[in-house]
């Protein structure tokens, strides 16, 4: 259990965590020639069970506020300290709100130095004290009338009793999930390195483990654990844990930053969160806002997801826009403070900590905002599921829900896809409507194109699933393709009953055709120059080539100029390479690599663009990274397994 102060300047914090622990902890000299705290500081004490109370003392200075947030972000228990001579000031009320916002919910109040007033007075500033915390969850916590700096004791030893007893009674946090540290403090020890101090938020560490410093990225391994005030193999879920890191500089690691499990965590400059706004917390929707989320503080605009900003006392779903990248889960609570941060304004619950900048405020969208919120209450993930129609990466899903793949139940209809390396989760009913879209997608180009012999595949999913990622689509395809409801021909999709037969007469010429048209190279001849050196009729050339097309075979250009197979290929590698040395293709450099005039080059570069292996981007070409063309084209073999007519060279 972890205790944290809260409470207005100089009204005793530091005094009774000292009465409390034996501990001081204002550690710098800056802090004992002041006579108040600067920063955080920490100190425990032994229960009778063995284990260990933990404090965090926080400053109460209006200017230190970004401070205060950033240690009562991981408490469990709230010591609200208020002089009995000053009674409830400023930074009481605004400690107060914070403590609201972050849903702080259990504490007690320490009313100090009693023993520079009379009864009276007392009584005064603890029926101040009542009506101050009636409205919130505090409403019931005990006031412990005392002076901490006392030579005798006066109400510290009745106040050490109840938070004992409460520690005694505090449930155990959970150590499931993925493990999260909000870094807090960062110094070195000699011969020992880098060490990182917080609250771990969730999950476990052991000694050995390899964690991620986020939003950096970087990797470190853990050395040695110190978890309230112990050295130990492990650190949980609740405690103050000091970290010893390898492979990391004090300097590269600073409050704010996580130490996280590398699946925990992506950073962001999009968070899609719930914010509450404070009575007479109203600001300006274009001015930005100071934002305290875990041991970070960061500026950030906000702008709304459901109409108009959110009014005083009311609760919306915005999107905070941050300059420079940082890290969230769902369900983690922030603080927001004005622009000038002077004063808190509101606060709020991340939903999406990866938000999108695209369709932020669409239906679909704010369903799957609703699922997410779900999710953060405890419902599980069918509704996720439920909302996302092109399923979820499990990746993505891990780091929602903050547990492990093995930890997450799935509900019994979704199924798990294995694309590409990657793992999706969908649920039955979506995968089969995306099925049933592609095909009737493959039917109406077949009514629509009947000459065509098929569609790449990377063009039939822009045309049914544009938004859906290609690892996927080619999971779909590929199931498509084993349960015989589509054929693969070469290059092209297309449906069973779409296919063509040569005769045998067709097929001779066919093989003279090939030969003719692959000697001709990158300037094959023309069908009526075709049909005069084999001495056959123009239109029997025509309709064997088109037929021949349809089996993939050849690659109709324009009207009556046919390219074969390979040479395709070949064109498409040659265009491959110019991309990648130049991040595009040009015409006239690509004319001048294969050695054809300019009007053909246009001609093939506009058939790449019309199969879906290249986009034109004003005088430039550049490569669609899921055409079927990147890939190892299909032996000869192959293609001739797939095709329902005769094989043909």
């Amino acid at each position: 259990m972890i205790i944290g102060t809260a409470g207005h300047v100089d009204h005793g914090k530091t005094s009774l965590v000292r009465a409390l622990t034996g501990v001081d902890t204002d550690r710098l000299k800056e802090e004992k020639a002041r006579g108040i705290s600067i920063e955080l500081g920490y100190a425990y004490t032994p229960l009778p069970d063995g284990e260990v109370l933990g404090f965090v003392d926080v400053p109460g200075h209006e200017r230190l506020v970004h401070t205060m947030v950033a240690g009562v972000g991981g408490i469990d228990y709230v010591l609200l300290v208020i002089a009995a001579d000053d009674g409830v000031m400023a930074q009481t009320r605004e400690h107060l709100a914070i403590l609201r916002l972050l849903g702080i919910t259990h504490g007690a109040v320490a009313l100090t130095k009693i023993d520079r007033v009379d009864a009276a007075r007392i009584g005064v500033v603890s029926a101040e004290i009542s009506v101050l915390l009636a409205p919130t969850a505090l409403s019931h916590a005990p006031i412990f009338p005392l002076a901490a700096t006392a030579q005798r004791d006066s109400g510290v030893a009745a106040l050490r009793a109840h938070l004992l007893s409460v520690a005694a009674d505090w449930p155990k946090n959970s150590a499931q999930g993925l493990f999260r540290l909000a870094v807090d403090r960062v110094f070195t020890l000699p011969g020992r390195g880098t060490v990182a101090t917080g609250t771990a938020r969730a999950g476990q560490v052991e000694t050995g483990d390899t964690l991620a410093v986020m939003p950096a990225g970087t990797l470190v391994r853990v050395r040695s654990i110190h978890a309230q005030n112990r050295d130990t193999g492990v650190g949980l879920a609740g405690q103050r844990c000091a970290l010893n890191l390898a492979g990391i500089e004090k300097t590269e690691l600073t409050r704010g930053d996580w130490l996280a499990d590398p699946r925990a965590l992506v950073p962001s400059t999009r968070i899609d969160a719930r914010l509450r706004r404070l009575d007479g917390g109203n600001q300006s929707s274009r001015a930005p806002l100071h934002i305290h989320l875990g041991t970070a503080h960061r500026v950030a605009r906000v702008v709304p997801l459901e109409g108009a900003p959110p009014q005083s006392a009311a609760s919306s779903r915005v999107q905070l826009m941050f300059d420079v990248p940082i890290c969230a889960s769902p369900g983690d609570a922030f603080i927001v403070r004005d622009a000038q941060a002077l004063h808190t304004i509101g606060g709020g619950i991340v939903i999406d900590p990866c938000a999108p900048a695209r369709r932020r405020r669409s239906p679909e969208r704010l369903a799957f905002l609703d699922s997410i919120e779900r999710l953060v209450a405890g419902e599980g993930v069918a509704s996720l599921l439920r909302n996302a129609p092109q399923g979820i990466e499990m990746r993505d899903l891990v780091r929602l829900c903050g547990r492990s793949q093995e930890q997450i139940a799935l509900p019994p209809e979704a199924r798990v896809i294995d694309a590409r390396g990657a793992r999706f989760v969908i649920l039955e009913s979506h995968w089969l409507a995306m099925s049933a879209g592609a095909l009737e997608a493959l039917r109406t180009f077949h009514v629509q194109q009947p000459e065509e012999p098929g569609i790449d595949r990377g063009r039939l999913r822009r045309m049914t699933q544009p938004t859906l990622g290609d690892a996927v689509w080619r999971a779909l395809i590929d199931e498509l393709v084993q349960r015989q409801a589509i054929k693969r021909t070469g290059l092209w999709l297309h449906l069973p009953g779409h296919r063509v037969t040569l005769s045998d007469q067709e097929a001779e010429l066919a093989l003279k055709l090939h030969a003719a048209i692959f000697s001709g190279c990158f300037d094959p001849p023309w069908v009526r120059d075709l049909a005069g050196t084999l001495r056959a009729p123009e239109d029997e050339v025509r309709g064997v080539l088109r037929k021949c097309a349809k089996q993939g075979t050849v690659f109709q250009i324009v009207h009556d100029l046919f390219y074969h197979r390979d040479r395709m290929r070949e064109l498409a590698a040659m265009l491959q390479r110019l991309a990648h040395e130049h991040d595009g293709v040009e015409a006239s450099r690509f004319r001048d690599l294969i050695g054809v005039g300019r009007k053909r080059t246009i001609q093939i570069l506009e058939f790449f663009d019309r199969v879906g292996y290249t986009r034109r981007t004003r005088n430039a070409r550049v490569l669609r990274t899921d055409s079927s063309w990147h890939e190892e084209k299909s032996s000869d073999a192959a293609v001739g397994a797939n095709s329902e007519g005769t094989r043909v060279r």
